[in-house]
């Protein structure tokens, strides 16, 4: 399975009706967009104002940049007449993800502070108390005059009403809106449609996409206060998850620069050298300097000025407190930077984060002595320091290493974290990145220890959660993980695999099929089965109709040849195209190989995509209608995922029956770490009625035949102690394998630093002398073929005992 790392999501439209008793439908967010108007001012140069022009700011909370070439922002009066027009200011250029655009509109003769600079200029005269603003998908002039009207308008990306105006996005307009007054989105740019519940009335903070705000000069630049202002960064970061002043201008907060961040998310960490006495409120902060390189260096004496802010990396991330548009003066260099906190088994706390019953934990206040989570928010931005830490998850692709300060928390026999259950989460988990170009993460496995000190300061992200951007890391202590090598079956065994294969398909790297290839001849000692997951068509993700995947396949068993094992015959269904899931265009599918010379398969014809197998009751015991066939591919249990492939085999005169399953992904669950506690495990309703028809199907088999010896197995993209399993092994027809091992042994996959099971191999009752085994070869692994590990048992399909 692959986690992929989501962006958050977008709420879908609803139907239009009266709009003076109805909120305005949920239709001004283009799927796909991370745009959105983030402030609205229409009091610029008006009496009793301080700015001179009025303008509407733009901002991104995606994680990448938004084109803005052909767009526009319109503005429409806050009460249209018949005759009322769309005024339109065209747009170039960019916003940078988490950045600002500024688009400065007409000046009126009052005020006197200008803009930043603009990055594009209209000449329109904005209300100050009551009008709408739209960003447009195009320059032509928007003809909607009601609610209704403009949300059947697919070209409105994000829309802001304000003031008494009736085109308005859900149950009224922004309120507050005046000549000293500006209407803004919250911290986080939520967006929930709701003009009303989403901005607020406040003094007007413009940012243009250099990050500058009005009065300032830029980032790092000269210009700024020589003496410190009166808010501090303890003051900044309060004593709950969002700061208490948020939104606001702050100047001149002092702080020694600590790090430096020049790719990516650009910016840098300061912390106070004055700390106060109270343990939730952190010391650092982190300052966002967006598309401009930090100018500052390690050890600088700074005062920072600016706009506090709360950046949600993902919908329901937890959120990281900032200062963007930052005006910095250096004061002084090479200043000894303030002594880090220890990180280890005492400090961190048993328990994970507090609950609020699946609701927003950022309003509790924080109590770092009780919980991990909590202790690492109230460090957020901090110095921090661990030593001789055991790598949990081995460096990724990203560069990221996953270690534990608590060496005996959990732990697998091979150095991993073990995670047992929901409710015991390991809290000495932590990512590792580095700030230093010239001491990059080094490749670790699972079981290496970083020896020595690793330094750094404590960031938040939506992958992973807290983590450690390093200044210093410790050096690689390598144990030499090795690479298993299941032992050979013996005459009598029928040996069964599953192995998920990572969207291979006959356009990949020979590499990648030789490296897979040696793990099912030498690694699984050659199988008689091998259960495949994640084999596409031939072409892989180009989406042309495609579904057959032979030459992925001759490829494949051509490799495992190569490799020293037998020449595997294979058996597949294809599904139709496009509706199994998975990458668009691969069509993923369930594939069987097995090798005839010592195990035959029943073929029975009549199965393909949409066809259902069925349990059939003979004098002779149970057969298949069709082999290979899928457990019931219609039912809406299996939209826009993989069908289960069952094989009828015959291995020394018995019939075997093996259903190889790939169930929906755990993709888009809300995070272990995020906000919301406890997280919603929403992908898991899929998952459990998936299961309740193969436990359907099953239950089949066995009541036409109550021997049938009957191996479920594949990647379930669950636990073993979850409700998905629970649900699989209802009435006691399959009997889950992974729970016979070691609890230190119960693992095929590590997912940020958690050593887990998503794979399994389940049997009949009647399967009873059996020998099974997970073989790792891949998770713990920074070079892997595939991210799951694979799995065989043994069978002795005539033995009457019970071994294992």
């Amino acid at each position: 399975m692959h986690i992929a790392r989501p962006g958050s999501a977008l709420l879908a439209a609803a139907v239009a009706v009266t709009l003076s008793v109805t909120a305005l439908p949920a239709a001004f967010a283009a799927p796909s967009s991370s745009a959105v108007i983030s402030e609205v001012y229409g009091g610029g140069g008006n009496s009793g104002a301080t700015l001179t022009r009025d303008y509407i700011e733009l901002a991104n909370a995606g994680g990448s940049s938004f084109a803005l070439s052909g767009f526009s922002v319109q503005y429409l009066p806050g009460t249209p007449s018949a005759g009322s027009l769309w005024q339109v200011s065209a747009l170039s250029g960019a916003v940078a993800p988490g950045g600002r655009y500024l688009v400065a509109q007409a000046a009126g003769t009052g005020g006197t502070v200008a803009l930043p600079a603009a990055d594009a200029t209209g000449t329109v005269a904005m209300s100050a108390a009551s009008g709408t603003v739209a960003l447009v998908s195009g320059t032509t002039p928007l003809t909607c005059r009601t609610a209704a009207e403009c949300a059947a308008d697919t070209r409105i990306v994000d829309l802001v009403g304000y003031g008494s105006a009736v085109v308005r996005e859900g149950s009224g307009p922004a309120a507050g809106a005046s000549a000293t007054d500006s209407v803004a989105r919250g911290t986080s740019l939520a967006d929930t449609d709701d003009n009303a519940a989403d901005l607020r009335a406040g003094a007007p903070t413009p940012v243009n996409a250099a990050g500058e705000t009005s009065g300032g000069t830029g980032p790092g630049e000269p210009g700024g206060p020589t003496e410190p202002g009166t808010v501090r960064v303890h003051d900044i970061q309060g004593t709950t998850r969002l700061s208490p002043l948020a939104g606001q201008l702050v100047t001149g907060v002092p702080g020694v620069v600590t790090g430096v961040r020049s790719t990516g998310s650009r910016g840098f960490w300061i912390q106070d050298t004055a700390p106060d006495d109270d343990s939730r409120t952190s010391e650092g902060l982190f300052v966002y300097t967006g598309s401009a390189a930090p100018t500052v260096a390690v050890g600088d004496s700074v005062l920072v000025s600016g706009k506090v802010a709360e950046y949600y990396p993902a919908a329901d991330a937890q959120s990281l407190t900032q200062i963007t548009a930052p005006l910095t003066t250096v004061l002084s260099s090479g200043n000894p930077l303030p002594a880090p906190v220890v990180l280890d088994a005492a400090s961190v706390p048993a328990a994970y984060v507090p609950t609020a019953g699946g609701g927003s934990i950022e309003s509790l206040a924080l109590d770092p002595a009780a919980y991990a989570l909590d202790l690492y928010e109230s460090l957020e931005g901090a110095r921090v320091t661990m030593a001789d830490t055991r790598v949990t998850g081995a460096t990724t692709a990203y560069d990221e290493v996953w270690v534990t300060v608590k060496p005996r928390e959990n732990p697998t026999r091979r150095g991993g974290t073990l995670y047992s259950s929901y409710e015991d989460q390991n809290t000495g988990r932590l990512k590792v990145m580095s700030l230093d170009a010239a001491q990059p993460v080094p490749a670790a496995d699972v079981g290496d220890v970083l020896s020595g000190p690793t330094t750094g300061v404590v960031d938040y992200a939506s992958y992973g959660g807290y983590n450690v951007q390093a200044t210093r890391l410790g050096t690689l202590k390598d144990n030499h993980l090795k690479r298993e090598v299941t032992r050979k079956q013996k005459r009598q065994e029928l040996a069964v695999a599953t192995y998920n294969v990572e969207n291979l398909d006959a356009g990949d790297e020979q590499a990648k099929f030789d490296t897979l290839a040696q793990g099912v001849a030498v690694s699984l000692s050659s199988p008689d089965v091998v259960s495949l997951e994640e084999i596409q068509d031939d072409n892989g993700a180009v989406n042309d109709g495609t579904v057959g995947s032979e030459a992925t396949l001759k490829r494949f068993t051509d490799a495992i040849v190569a490799a020293g094992g037998p020449r595997y015959a294979w058996r597949y269904v294809a599904p139709a195209d496009g509706k199994d899931g998975g990458e668009p265009g691969g069509n993923i599918r369930n594939v069987f190989l097995f090798n005839p010379a010592r195990v035959d398969f029943v073929d029975r014809p009549g199965g393909d995509a949409t066809t259902a197998v069925k349990a059939v009751k003979t004098k002779k015991g149970a057969t298949l209608s069709v082999s290979p066939g899928r457990i019931n591919p219609t039912s809406t249990a299996w939209n826009s995922s993989r069908k289960p492939l069952v094989g009828e085999f015959r291995f020394r005169g018995e019939s075997v029956f093996v259903i190889a399953n790939h169930f929906a992904s755990k993709g888009g669950d809300q995070s272990l770490h995020g906000r919301y506690q406890e997280p919603v495990r929403s992908s898991e309703t899929q998952r459990v009625r998936q299961a309740e028809e193969v436990n359907t199907f099953v239950t089949s088999l066995l009541k036409a035949d109550r021997s049938a010896k009957v191996v479920t197995l594949g990647d379930l993209n669950d636990f073993a102690f979850s409700p998905t399993v629970k649900t699989l092994t209802k009435g006691k027809v399959l009997k889950p394998l992974i729970t016979t091992l070691p609890a230190g042994e119960q693992y095929s996959y590590v997912y940020d630093g958690n050593s887990q099971t998503l794979d399994h191999i389940l049997t009949s009752p009647a399967v009873r002398r059996f020998d099974y085994d997970v073989v790792h070869i891949n998770a713990e692994f920074a070079e892997q073929a595939s991210d799951h590990d694979p799995q065989i048992v043994r069978i002795d399909v005539k033995g009457k005992g019970h071994r294992h």
